[in-house]
């Protein structure tokens, strides 16, 4: 607002007499009225067209002139609304309308909307703008917050940005990603409904999006990876490997190359399992990959060729790494070093990558999230939980001597094979495979000593029921599908809570109950507090005695990591006994060695 100029006397203006009184203006004239209200008002925003009786009483805003009523319409005319009602003179019903003209005619006081909303008729209403994006904003809302409670109800757990939403039947393939017939009769043959873990995996695979990905052991992690990979592969080419799949054992291996020949077979896709007795990886040159378009393989191997520049990976699409913090373990047990040599040779532009495990590691977490592009991070259930269909167990045995009474009673007890038994060493494997050996009970062992062939009869044998109690290492507790196993024995303690994760993950899988049973001395405190924990998390019983120990330091469970507990023999021999077994096995490597040695051309 802009104020008068003050008004200045005159010189030409007579001065008052003495005796004549001096007359002021009227304080609450109407001009001084105006120029206090202005001077009051200054810099402020006054909104005449809210208070326009006000601002033309105050002299801000002249009065409109009259307004012609024949010249205003009807305030009836409201077609755009979607109302039943829209004006009296369309009504067919209303009496009146044929008797008034439409200047004259007076319209409802009010108009019906939608429903029990009604609008007073006195001035013309105006829809509001946007009302058709608020509509599809609610929209939005509501299918957000029916796909959020669906992730609740199977315990999805992700994160990450755009989150594609997950799939509820395998039908949505065909319908949604245009799965080809034929690879559909091959998922549905084999898997009735999609797991958790598939559910959300597929179609972030499918929308080419790197993932981490942690579910329990059995809830079918090689199908989530596999089935995507797969239909994104599509027909077979001459171009060389477009996929590789990494796992930390030869057994797993082996087991995912058969799920992914199957699942190719109907649309022609070739994959490879590189196998040091497989003469077609003996002869690997780098023109070999035109003949095959998926290849599984160890760390190792896959390292040895790409040293040797007798493979080539430029054509390649996806890089899958299962059991990945296995694979992120450094040190002698682990394969950092080798996953880092193919983690270089791999760094084209268009590659994705994707990591799967039934534990995740902080450190793995922290690598994926600064080394992948828009990761989605994907659990099912709580992070690092046992599967709540294993039934847990602990046994205290007090001794190393304890344990073979405490599996002998199990036997006499009666144990429904196949039963997996885990041990902490090789040469304590041996030993117990020769104790058990004379318990009349159809027992194999398995190991890093023994051959190739060795090892796959002995799996052969133990899926076929031949053999009933399988031995064997931390060699067999990754991945490893066996069908059926209705009893997993930690003989030995395990050295982690992930190791004892996977080890009881062998039973229990794809919804069939299992029973784990674990053994522990004097010597396997250190660990007891976090194995029971994750026993009473998973629904188990445990003594309160054992939720109140001291918690181990990370120190203690990093040196136990890198260094197991030193144990008594198996054997049940005397120590006499077993220095004379050891004198007489030295005497008969000496022959041995002597007769090879005579056998020698000159």
């Amino acid at each position: 607002f802009r104020s008068r100029p003050s008004q200045v006397k005159s010189a030409r203006e007579p001065r008052p007499r003495p005796d004549q009184p001096i007359r002021s203006p009227p304080i609450f004239s109407n001009a001084n009225m105006d120029s206090t209200f202005r001077q009051l008002t200054r810099g402020i925003h006054f909104n005449t067209r809210r208070f326009k009786p006000e601002s033309i009483q105050l002299g801000l805003k002249k009065p409109s002139a009259p307004v012609d009523p024949s010249v205003i319409r009807p305030a009836a005319n409201l077609d755009r609304w979607p109302t039943p009602q829209a004006s009296s003179e369309s009504d067919p019903d209303d009496g009146d309308s044929d008797s008034e003209s439409p200047a004259t005619a007076r319209p409802p006081a009010t108009l019906t909307l939608l429903g029990p909303i009604k609008a007073s008729n006195s001035a013309t209403v105006r829809p509001k703008s946007g009302g058709r994006l608020k509509g599809v904003a609610k929209r939005a809302i509501l299918r957000r917050e029916q796909v959020n409670h669906f992730r609740n109800v199977h315990r999805i757990h992700a994160s990450g940005p755009d989150l594609p939403e997950p799939i509820d039947q395998w039908d949505r393939l065909h319908s949604d990603y245009g799965f080809h017939p034929a690879l559909m009769a091959a998922i549905q043959s084999t898997y009735i409904t999609p797991t958790p873990i598939q559910m959300q995996v597929i179609p972030a695979m499918l929308e080419r999006r790197e993932v981490l990905a942690c579910a329990p052991t059995g809830s079918g992690k090689t199908a989530a990876f596999l089935i995507p990979l797969v239909h994104l592969l599509g027909q077979a080419s001459s171009d060389g490997f477009r996929a590789v799949i990494i796992a930390p054992t030869r057994e797993l291996a082996l087991q995912i190359h058969r799920e992914a020949v199957r699942l190719g077979q109907p649309l022609g896709l070739r994959a490879l399992v590189l196998d040091p007795t497989n003469k077609t990886t003996q002869k690997f040159k780098p023109e070999s990959g035109n003949r095959f378009d998926l290849i599984v393989s160890t760390p190792n191997r896959l390292v040895h060729l790409i040293q040797d520049e007798a493979i080539v990976l430029d054509q390649l699409e996806w890089l899958i790494v299962d059991e990945s913090d296995k694979l992120f373990e450094s040190g002698v047990k682990g394969f950092r070093d080798q996953l880092a040599t193919i983690y270089r040779a791999c760094e084209q532009a268009a590659i994705k990558r994707a990591m799967f495990s039934a534990t995740l590691a902080v450190d793995v977490e922290k690598w994926c999230q600064l080394n992948l592009d828009n990761v989605l991070t994907i659990t099912i259930g709580a992070r690092n939980s046992a599967t709540s269909t294993i039934q847990q167990k602990l046994v205290y045995t007090g001794t190393e001597k304890g344990k073979l009474l405490a599996f002998r009673q199990l036997i006499q007890d009666g144990i429904k094979p196949p039963v997996l038994v885990f041990v902490q060493t090789k040469d304590r494997a041996k030993e117990l495979h020769a104790e058990l050996a004379q318990e009349n009970v159809h027992v194999d062992v398995i190991h890093s000593d023994r051959s190739q062939l060795q090892r796959d009869q002995a799996i052969t044998y133990f899926r076929s029921g031949q053999v009933w109690i399988l031995i064997c290492t931390e060699l067999m507790g990754r991945g490893i599908d066996f069908k059926g196993v209705n009893l997993v024995i930690n003989y030995d303690f395990p050295p982690s809570t992930f190791s004892y994760i996977h080890r009881i993950g062998r039973t229990g899988r794809a919804g069939r109950a299992g029973q784990a049973i674990t053994f522990f001395t004097d010597q396997d405190k250190t660990l007891l507090r976090s194995i029971a924990t994750i026993i009473k998390e998973s629904g188990g019983e445990v003594p309160d005695y054992m939720l109140k120990i001291k918690k181990a330091s990370r120190q203690e469970k990093r040196k136990l990591a890198k260094h197991a507990v030193e144990r008594e023999s198996i054997k049940r021999e005397s120590k006499f006994d077993r220095s004379q077994r050891i004198k007489k096995e030295a005497m008969i490597e000496a022959s041995k060695r002597r007769k090879r040695k005579s056998n020698e051309p000159e």
